[in-house]
This record gives C-alpha cells, sequence and structure tokens, in this order.
C-alpha cells in the first residue's frame, strides 16, 4: 500500500480521537499505553501485513488501538466498536479470541504473544509457506520469562519469518522499567542471543516502515526484533511519559483537552480530516 506523509498523519490524529472516544465512553483506563503503539500498528497491521501474515498485539491491555485499527480495516463495524466495554461486547477490555477476523488468541496475560508466534512462525516454515508473524510487545512484557525462552525458541528454529515489535516507552505498571527489572529490552541483550535487531522511532511510521521492509528483506535463518522508541500517551500533552495514564480514566474536561491536542498535532494542517470523531 502506497501512502503519503499527509496520509499516515491524518491517520495517526483519526485513529487517536477514536481510541479516545472508545475509553471516554467506557470510562476505562491503559490510555496512554494505546498511544504509544498506534503509530506501530499503522505501520504493521494496517500497511505491512498481507492477507497470510499474522498479527498479535501481545501487550492486550492496548486492545482499544487493536479494535481500532480493525474498524479502519473494515474488519469491524462501526456498530460493533460502539459496544466496547459494555455487557456482552466482543469487544472487552483485553482481546477474545475468536470473534473478529485479526483477534485469533486472546491475550493481554503478558509473556504469551512471542511463545504463540514463534508456534505460528514455526508451523508457517514447516509447511513451505511466505507467512510473516508480527508479534507486538510492551517493553515491560520482556521482563516475563516466557518471552525469554520463546526467543531461543525461535532462534533454534531459524525463524526469519518472525518479526517482534517492542513498544519501549519505559513505563510500566510499577514505574520505569529501567527500575523494575532492568532494561530487559535492551537492542543488546537480543543482539548478544543472536536476533538481528534495528533501533527506530516508533512514532515514525515512514520509519517504521523502511525498517519493516529493511528486516523482511534478509531471511537469513535469525528472527528479527524492532526496538521502538514510543512515548507513553503519546499525542496528548498532560499524558506523555506519566505513568499515571497506565491506568486512570478521562474526566470529561480531559477528553476534550485531549482532543483538542491529537486536532492541533495532527489534523489541523490537513484541509477536511480535522473533524472530530463523534460515533463514539
Amino acid at each position: 500500500m502506497q501512502t503519503t506523509f499527509t496520509d499516515t498523519q491524518a491517520l495517526q490524529g483519526r485513529l487517536r480521537l477514536k481510541i479516545l472516544g472508545l475509553y471516554n465512553q467506557a470510562h476505562a483506563g491503559h490510555i496512554g499505553c494505546s498511544l504509544s503503539c498506534i503509530d506501530l500498528m499503522i505501520a504493521t497491521l494496517i500497511l505491512r501485513k498481507r492477507e497470510q501474515d499474522t498479527f498479535l498485539l501481545s501487550k492486550g491491555h492496548a486492545a482499544a488501538s487493536l479494535y481500532a485499527c480493525l474498524n479502519q480495516l473494515g474488519d469491524i463495524s462501526d456498530e460493533v466498536l460502539a459496544t466496547y466495554y459494555l455487557n456482552g461486547t466482543t469487544l472487552p477490555a483485553h482481546p477474545a479470541p475468536n470473534k473478529h477476523r485479526g483477534i485469533p488468541f486472546a491475550t493481554g496475560s503478558l509473556g504469551h504473544g512471542l511463545p504463540i508466534g514463534s508456534g505460528i512462525a514455526h508451523a508457517s516454515k514447516l509447511l513451505g509457506d511466505d507467512a510473516r508473524v508480527y508479534v507486538l510487545m510492551s517493553d515491560g512484557e520482556t521482563n516475563e520469562g516466557t518471552t525469554w525462552e520463546a526467543a531461543h525458541y525461535a532462534l533454534q528454529n531459524g525463524l526469519d519469518n518472525l518479526v517482534v515489535l517492542i513498544d519501549k516507552n519505559g513505563l510500566q505498571g510499577f514505574g520505569n522499567t529501567a527500575d523494575v527489572l532492568g532494561d530487559t529490552a535492551d537492542v543488546r541483550k537480543w543482539e548478544a542471543i543472536g536476533f538481528d535487531t534495528v533501533e527506530v522511532d516508533g512514532h515514525d511510521v515512514d520509519g517504521l516502515l523502511g525498517v519493516i521492509d529493511q528486516v523482511n528483506a534478509a531471511p537469513n535463518g535469525r528472527p528479527k526484533v524492532i526496538i521502538a522508541h514510543t512515548v507513553k500517551g503519546k499525542g496528548v500533552s498532560y499524558m506523555e511519559n506519566r505513568l499515571e495514564w497506565h491506568y486512570l480514566p478521562m474526566s470529561p474536561a480531559q477528553y476534550e483537552q485531549a482532543c483538542a491536542d491529537v486536532t492541533e498535532r495532527y489534523l489541523t494542517t490537513i484541509p477536511n480530516v480535522a473533524e472530530r470523531t463523534t460515533v463514539y
């Protein structure tokens, strides 16, 4: 899919407004973590994933960003999206499996996405197809032992069709990631065990597309990891780099300010797209 800077900037703004609308409707938290990873999902799930590929949002607490992207792709209707967080919804706080195309597994109990993704990638190798697997993890999730077990499994089996994306926003539920178990998302650790590694600005969609194309062009028997440097709460001034926005819901006034921030940053310079999303 060919896009221009204007296209991607508008998409970054529109999907952020959609995410904010969902959280405002639900009066729920996990806003900051959805805003830190949405640009990674634009690049992979929307702009680079092919029909035969698999995308797994391992950091399932950012489910609103996944739902917004699947709505953009037409896999979740506006009517269903409006049921987010409601009783009986198929769009709960963490993704539920087998309810919608694009959500093959439940995620959110951290450390499960890479083991599942490694298994899918290995199955593709055994079948001899060219499918790729993208696994989007949080940096805090690299604390999990299952993450490293799966990483070694991927190495042992030569899964060069596996692309791990780490949303490295530097914050997790209990504080700065560096202060909890150290920087387990450090590029040197992944290089040391044998992954092909690349670091990138996780909010530069064009840069992300370039590195995704780069790693996919190198079928050399080694799995890939893209360490994306991001900002928790990206796009909303009062949320950026603030731990509390891992958890807090917005007040009505905060929602208004968040929408204004996103509109000013991403949409006001683009004709005909500065309107707020009002469906939710």
